[in-house]
């Protein structure tokens, strides 16, 4: 394949030695075609030089001339300092300054040429200055070249000005301008005609150029391109690009899904009459639309021969729980055995109490299995696990322990998946033969964040409420207004309701916020002294952390206060107020979470988000969004603009993709085509055994075992 030239180590490059190469690879550049897929920064048109005589205040220029003099100047301020430089061109001299840099005395010195970048600000009397602008010290034989195309150039000197001019993020040692040389021999290595796993038919209905125009173009844009739509990736050479990366991606995902599906099941479910009434007859309610269409899609999967793949995502309150045992009892209808692994032992808890409720009456056998079961009864659960004889195993990453064998299991459910690590999902699945596998996630995930960590899984969505679950309401309120908070915490519990009072606890500061959480909760003893306050934090105990939470959920509390160590999905239905101190610090997906803690039974709740002056933009925006909805998904793609997908998950989640030049959020209808088309033609068997090599080449470089569910 001609594309072996894409593999070439970078230390092969001319000027790239041990120390260079060392700092690429940190950045993950290690070939020719690592570094040629990784983008540019932004672009800087530097074809048009502006005459140091036409420089005006308030605008962003590019200027090229020659250092005349340079100085480090100190100020009144200790230990600041300006370098400051007097670059002059044809026209004229213009007062460089960049503040408290002064190893640029070692950079910058008379008689070279330098290009510079950045704003042109009026400084009194001293006249026009340029402050703190990017710069490139040329050699001044180029100094004034000016460029056309990649294929124009040459040589890669001149590469630096004269043209549309590449901006690489900086890597060690490693400096923008010396990227830029390493990019102009990696593109001239290039063998022509380059191989393209990119389908010729897309390639043609998009006007899409080929592989190796689009990587010179990307780099090297000619100089009739319009910048501002290269610095929004928005040309037909960069789009082709940003295809092909998400392209092999999902042909990837679509291909491994694809394999799951030659995989057979053991134990096929079949549903009947009998298991359907034996459904109705445990219903304790009637399900809505959302849950019913899941419920049809789960037990679909089922009944295949090969093994269920599917994520179901319910926003908090959504009534996933509900499918999840009914989907179970299919399974133990069938004569099989059912894994239920919850994050937390109160969360396992709550899902086992809630089961034995829904099933009571019935013959099946469900037991619990998490760190707090005494030596004796594991001693006896275990073998009775083992021998068939529990139908449904519920718990905690217990169930993952080497002594746990199951004889006949089937369904493996896994609720909050992004709290397990792939090799914890994975091993409770390998108790079995190939067994079914849902997984549930309380935390909606925006659709292009879906079609990349769960693109070989299908997804089911259950949207909107239970029937009698009302919409939550949400206040944003200053700190000064705390008189309003504490009447509204005073009314429900005078009301016989229970309310939440969060702190945020962040590792820079921990020993501070945990001081105010403590302080909090002398407060509100203080202020609420008929009513029953406790405090709940990270630091404590296990056992004294679920003695508190127990008291809280059955009532015994009227104020809990606590950091944002409040577990995930637990059900306190008679918890009607959350209110958040420091919200402006939470990011949009916990405080979502945090309002989900309440509104979970049939009245009224109010969410308080308490802010301290000033806030911030985003902190502002983050708030407002807030009170604006409380659709789970809505709040999801508004966290993802903000935030950008990499911080999306948290470091929990190790599931994101490393993709090369694709942003999920700039570019998702590029995603969708290729989510639609990389699908298409694998279940076609459409895709070459060339582009499958290829994805799977790229797979076992670049994703290694990425896997979810």
């Amino acid at each position: 394949m001609s594309s072996d030239v894409l593999q070439t180590p970078l230390q092969f490059l001319k000027g790239v030695g041990p120390r260079k190469a060392a700092d690429l690879k940190k950045a993950g550049l290690h070939t020719v075609e690592d570094l040629l897929f990784r983008f540019p920064m932004r672009y800087e048109d530097r074809s048009r030089m502006q005459p140091i005589v036409a420089l005006r205040p308030g605008q962003t220029a590019a200027v090229s001339g020659e250092v005349l003099s340079c100085h480090l100047q100190h100020t009144r301020r200790a230990n600041f300092r300006l370098f400051t430089a007097l670059v002059q061109d044809a026209s004229g001299q213009v007062q460089v300054v960049w503040p408290n840099q002064a190893f640029l005395k070692d950079v910058i010195r008379p008689h070279q040429h330098i290009v510079l970048f950045g704003k042109v600000e009026l400084w009194g009397s001293r006249g026009l200055q340029i402050t703190d602008p990017e710069f490139e010290i040329i050699e001044a034989a180029h100094a004034t070249e000016a460029e056309g195309t990649f294929a124009d150039a040459g040589s890669p000197e001149g590469l630096h000005t004269g043209r549309i001019v590449p901006i690489y993020e900086r890597t060690g040692s490693v400096t923008t301008n010396m990227q830029r040389r390493f990019v102009w021999q990696a593109l001239a290595m290039l063998p022509a005609p380059l191989y393209d796993p990119v389908p010729e038919e897309l390639l043609l209905a998009h006007a899409w150029p080929e592989r190796r125009d689009a990587l010179c173009a990307a780099h090297f844009p000619p100089r009739t391109v319009d910048v501002e739509a290269l610095n929004r990736f928005e040309t037909p050479f960069q789009r082709r690009l940003i295809f092909e990366d998400f392209f092999v991606f999902q042909a990837g995902l679509a291909l491994r899904r694809h394999e799951n599906a030659q995989v057979r099941k053991v134990r096929v479910c079949h549903v009947t009459n009998e298991i359907r009434a034996a459904a109705r007859a445990v219903l304790p309610f009637k399900l809505t639309p959302g849950q019913r269409d899941a419920l049809a899609e789960v037990v679909a999967d089922m009944q295949r021969t090969w093994p269920m793949q599917r994520l179901l995502q319910g926003d908090v309150g959504a009534g996933k729980t509900i499918v999840a045992v009914l989907a179970a009892l299919v399974a133990m209808e069938n004569g099989f055995q059912v894994a239920f692994m919850a994050p937390t032992e109160i969360l396992a808890e709550q899902h086992f109490r809630t089961a034995m409720k829904w099933l009571d009456g019935t013959s099946y056998r469900v037991r619990l299995l998490t760190g707090r079961v005494t030596a004796a009864k594991r001693k006896a659960l275990l073998p009775a696990i083992e021998r068939g004889e529990i139908d449904m195993v519920i718990g905690t990453h217990a169930l993952v322990q080497a002594q746990v064998a199951f004889r006949d299991l089937a369904l493996v459910i896994i609720d909050e998946q992004h709290r397990f690590g792939v090799i914890q999902r994975g091993t409770l699945a390998g108790k079995g033969v190939n067994p079914d596998v849902l997984v549930m996630t309380a935390t909606p995930i925006p659709r292009t964040l879906a079609l990349t960590t769960c693109g070989d899984m299908d997804v089911s969505v259950i949207r909107g409420l239970p029937p009698g679950r009302q919409p939550i309401r949400t206040l944003v309120k200053p700190d000064s207004r705390r008189d309003e908070v504490y009447a509204l915490i005073r009314g429900e519990a005078a009301r016989g309701r229970q309310a939440y009072v969060v702190y945020p606890l962040v590792e820079e500061s921990e020993k501070v916020d945990l001081r105010a959480a403590t302080a909090m909760a002398d407060e509100m003893t203080r202020v609420f002294p008929e009513y029953e306050v406790a405090l709940l934090h990270g630091r404590m105990k296990g056992d004294d952390k679920d003695a508190v939470m127990r008291a809280f959920s059955d009532g015994r509390l009227h104020i809990l206060v606590a950091t944002s160590v409040v577990e995930v999905g637990v059900d306190v239905p008679n918890a009607t107020l959350m209110v958040v101190e420091h919200a402006e610090r939470f990011g949009l997906s916990q405080l979502h979470q945090l309002r989900g803690r309440i509104g979970r039974g049939a009245h009224a709740s109010t969410c308080v988000l308490v802010y301290q002056a000033p806030w911030s933009d985003d902190a502002r925006e983050r708030l407002k969004a807030m009170a604006a909805s409380t659709d789970g998904f809505v709040i999801a793609e508004k966290d993802l603009q903000i935030r950008g997908p990499g911080d999306f998950f948290g470091t929990r989640q190790s599931g994101l993709p490393q993709l090369r030049t694709g942003d999920l959020t700039r570019d998702a209808d590029l995603l969708e085509l290729a989510f639609t088309e990389a699908r298409l033609r694998v279940d076609e068997a459409r895709l070459t055994q060339a582009q499958q090599d290829y994805v799977r080449s790229v797979w076992q470089r670049q994703f290694g075992l990425i896997t979810v569910g």
